[in-house]
C-alpha cells in the first residue's frame, strides 16, 4: 500500500486528480491519462458540432486543436512535455530550412536522434523500473509523424512522379506546411498522447471539410457513374463512437478482472520456474500474454473513438453501402485473436505503426528490407533490451513461417476438414510464438528475458531456424495473389468501400502504458 501511495505522488504532471488516484488505486499518470482522453472525447464532439468547418475557417480549427493538445501534455507530464515541443519545432525549422533533398534524411536522423536519447536518459535515471511520468509515448507518436511528412514532402516535392508507387504518389505533398499547420498536424488534441500516427494530406482534408466528402465522391463516383456526392448527407460518428467505447468498457473490466491475476513477472519467478512443469509454464505464459493485450486493446480503441467523435477517421463506404470509420483503426481484435499466421497477427496489431515502418522503411530500403525494418521498430520503441529481443527474435521466425506456408499449406487445401484441422494447428503455433516473441517485450532487461527462454530450452528460436534452413529453396512457388509485403499501406486500410467501388490496394508494433 505504501508503494502505491509513492507511486501515485510520483509525477511532474498535475495533482489536481490526486485525490481520485487514491481513490481508485491507480498511479495518478495514468488516471491524468484516462481524464484527459475522457475530455477529448467530450471536446471531439464539440469540435465536430461547433467548431465544424462550415462554423469555423481552418486557421481556428488549427489553433484549437493544437492548443488543446499542447494542454494535455502539460497536464500529463508538467515540464516534461518541453520534449514534445522541442522535436516538433525543431523538425519544423528542418523543414524550412533545409535543403528539400535531404528534408527527410534530416528529418529521421533528429526524430529519432533525440528520442533515443530521451529514452537512454530514462534507462540510465529510473534503470528498468518505468517511471510513473512516461512521456515516451506521445514523443514516439511525434517521431512518426515528423518522419512521415518529412518523406512525403521530399516525395512531392523532389521526385518525379512516375518514380513513385500509386500510394506515395497520392500522398506526396507539394508545399512545406506553414507553422500553425505543422503543429497542429503533430501536437493536435485527438492524437497527442497515445496516438494513432495520420497521414497530413488527410488531416489537412479533415481541417479544411474535405475529410467525408472527398471519400463520398469517390464512393458514389465510381459506384454510380456520377458525382453525386453532395446530395449524400455526411454519415454521423455517433454509432462507431458507441461501439468503440463499449469494446473499451470491455477491455477495462477484463483488465480489472483478469489481467491483473496474471502478472508476466511470475513467469520467470525463480520458484516457479525450478519446479513448475513445462507444460505448466508454457500454458501460463499463453494465458498471461493473452492478459497483457487488453490495456492496448483499451486505449488504441480509445483513441480511435476520439478522432471519430470530431468526424476523423471515415474510410468510406463498406461493401453493404454503410459508413466505415476505420481510417485511424490500429488493431482489429478478433484477427488478432483468431489469426493463424504471424504476418496476419502483425498486420492487425498498431497497425498504423506498421503502416509507418513499411512507409519510411520497407518500401525504401534497397536490401535487407525486413531486417532493417524489425531494428527501426525496435530501436523506434526504446533502448531496453527486451525490445530487440524481440525484433530479432521476430526476424527468423517471420522466415520460417513464410517457408513453412509456402510448403505445407497446399497439402491442406483439398478438403473442408484438413483446411480446418491446418488453420486449428497453425493458430495455436501463431499464438505460442507471438508469446514467446514479445515476452521479453515486457520483461524489459537481459536477465529475465534469459531466464525466460532458458526455461522454454530456446525452443523456438531452434525450430524457426532449423525451419527456415530445411526449407530454403524447396517451397512450392507462390501464386501472384500472394506476394504481399509483411507490412500493409495505409491505403488498404483506408478502403473501405466495397471491392466493386475501390481500387485494390496492398495490406499491414507498439507501445502504451
Amino acid at each position: 500500500m505504501g508503494e502505491r501511495t509513492e507511486s501515485a505522488f510520483n509525477t511532474t504532471g498535475s495533482n489536481w486528480l490526486l485525490p481520485v488516484s487514491g481513490y481508485l488505486g491507480f498511479p495518478l499518470d495514468q488516471v491524468n491519462f484516462l481524464a484527459c482522453q475522457l475530455f477529448a472525447l467530450a471536446a471531439a464532439f464539440w469540435f465536430r458540432l461547433y467548431l465544424s468547418p462550415s462554423h469555423a475557417n481552418p486557421l481556428v480549427r488549427h489553433a484549437v486543436a493544437m492548443l488543446l493538445g499542447i494542454a494535455f501534455l502539460i497536464f500529463c507530464f508538467g515540464w516534461y512535455s518541453a520534449h514534445i515541443l522541442i522535436v516538433a519545432v525543431a523538425s519544423y525549422l528542418i523543414i524550412i530550412k533545409a535543403d528539400i533533398n535531404n528534408v527527410h534524411r534530416y528529418s529521421m536522423v533528429m526524430a529519432m536522434g533525440y528520442l533515443t536519447v530521451c529514452q537512454v536518459s530514462r534507462v540510465f535515471i529510473f534503470t528498468y523500473g518505468v517511471p510513473s511520468t512516461d512521456f515516451s509515448g506521445p514523443l514516439m507518436i511525434v517521431t512518426q509523424k515528423i518522419t512521415t511528412l518529412a518523406f512525403q514532402l521530399h516525395d512531392g516535392m523532389c521526385k518525379k512522379s512516375e518514380k513513385l508507387t500509386p500510394e506515395q504518389k497520392s500522398l506526396a505533398i507539394n508545399a512545406r506546411p506553414s507553422l500553425i499547420e505543422y503543429l497542429s498536424y503533430n501536437l493536435n488534441f485527438l492524437s497527442v498522447l497515445v496516438g494513432p500516427c495520420n497521414n497530413y494530406k488527410d488531416y489537412i482534408d479533415f481541417i479544411e471539410g474535405r475529410h467525408i466528402s472527398r471519400r463520398l465522391r469517390q464512393h458514389n463516383g465510381t459506384c454510380n457513374g456520377h458525382n453525386g456526392y453532395d446530395r449524400t448527407p455526411e454519415p454521423s460518428p455517433l454509432k462507431a463512437v458507441c461501439e468503440k467505447l463499449l469494446v473499451c468498457c470491455g477491455c477495462m473490466l477484463f483488465f480489472l478482472t483478469v489481467t491483473r491475476s496474471l502478472q508476466i513477472e511470475y513467469n520467470v519467478d525463480q520458484h516457479f520456474v525450478s519446479h513448475a512443469p513445462f507444460l505448466t509454464r508454457l500454458t501460463y505464459a499463453f494465458f498471461s500474454i493473452q492478459a497483457a493485450r487488453p490495456k492496448f486493446y483499451f486505449a488504441w480503441t480509445l483513441a480511435d473513438a476520439v478522432n471519430n467523435a470530431a468526424g476523423y477517421g471515415f474510410s468510406g463506404m463498406d461493401g453493404q453501402g454503410k459508413p466505415s470509420w476505420d481510417l485511424m483503426c490500429n488493431i482489429h481484435i478478433l484477427r488478432i485473436e483468431t489469426a493463424t499466421s504471424f504476418k496476419t497477427f502483425i498486420d492487425n496489431w498498431n497497425i498504423q505503426t506498421g503502416i509507418w515502418l513499411k512507409t519510411v522503411c520497407y518500401d525504401r530500403a534497397p536490401k535487407h528490407r525486413l531486417a532493417l525494418t524489425f531494428i527501426l521498430s525496435a530501436l523506434w520503441h526504446g533502448v531496453y533490451p527486451g525490445y530487440y529481443f524481440t525484433f530479432i527474435t521476430a526476424i527468423p521466425i517471420t522466415i520460417a513461417a513464410r517457408a513453412v506456408r509456402k510448403s505445407v499449406r497446399h497439402y491442406f487445401l483439398g478438403s473442408r476438414g484438413l483446411k480446418l484441422g491446418y488453420d486449428f494447428l497453425t493458430w495455436g503455433a501463431t499464438q505460442l510464438a507471438i508469446c514467446y516473441t514479445v515476452m521479453p517485450f515486457l520483461l524489459l532487461a537481459v536477465e529475465p528475458t534469459l531466464v525466460y527462454y532458458r526455461s522454454m530450452y530456446f525452443n523456438v528460436h531452434i525450430i524457426s531456424i532449423l525451419s527456415a534452413m530445411a526449407l530454403h529453396g524447396k517451397h512450392k512457388p507462390r501464386e501472384p495473389s500472394d506476394t504481399n509485403t509483411t507490412y500493409p499501406s495505409s491505403s488498404s486500410l483506408s478502403s473501405s468501400c466495397s471491392d466493386q467501388c475501390q481500387l485494390v490496394h496492398s495490406n499491414n508494433n507498439g507501445k502504451v502504458d
